[in-house]
């Protein structure tokens, strides 16, 4: 779901004209940095699904804190406290909105491998609605969010330019770039070139 992630804070930043779009971006994917280096060290990794085709959803995450419904509030909370003191305090309420929303992403593709508390405390049932199940639907829902993201940001970038050519034009190229690598990473995705 990461072209979803990225879609989505594009269309965000549509809205949340303040927030740079770097900060949207990487407040997409905060769950997946912090994700990074506890699995290097082990303590979340991934595995094989079962009867699961190689690459796109092919993979139970057992990202059981960073992933975890109340991980992802704190880790939202994390990341859009020092947002708010950069950029105001409705700004950082964006940035950990888009934070989070990184989970209900991820809530509608990944198999039941989200806990609700953090290391799956209590042992109570994992949720995750499957649809990487279901690849075609998965890509065309990811590639959707992802082209109405970019669509958003474009025309909102174009209101904000004032008809300056030289930011109409960027704000063409910024969109052109989202869409571009936004497909080509789902892409890579779905044919398992990353999986």
């Amino acid at each position: 779901m990461i072209t979803g992630h990225f879609g989505l804070a594009a269309g965000v930043k549509s809205r949340a004209t303040q927030v740079p779009l770097w900060a949207l971006m990487f407040a997409t994917v905060w769950l997946d940095i912090v994700f990074m280096p506890l699995l290097v060290l082990g303590t979340e990794t991934i595995a094989a699904a079962p009867a699961a085709h190689v690459g796109y959803g092919g993979v139970i995450i057992h990202a059981d804190f960073t992933h975890s419904l109340v991980g992802a509030v704190l880790l939202s909370a994390l990341i859009g406290c020092p947002a708010g003191l950069l950029w105001g305090t409705r700004n950082g309420v964006v940035i950990g909105l888009v934070s989070f929303s990184h989970w209900i992403l991820d809530l509608l593709v990944h198999r039941p491998d989200l806990p609700i508390l953090p290391g799956n405390m209590l042992g109570l049932p994992m949720l995750g609605f499957g649809l990487w199940r279901f690849p075609a639907v998965s890509a065309v829902i990811e590639f959707a969010i992802l082209t109405t993201g970019a669509c958003l940001y474009w025309r909102a970038a174009l209101v904000t330019s004032d008809g300056n050519q030289r930011s109409r034009a960027t704000a063409s190229f910024s969109a052109a770039l989202i869409l571009v690598f936004g497909f080509l990473v789902l892409i890579l995705d779905v044919t398992g070139v990353t999986g």
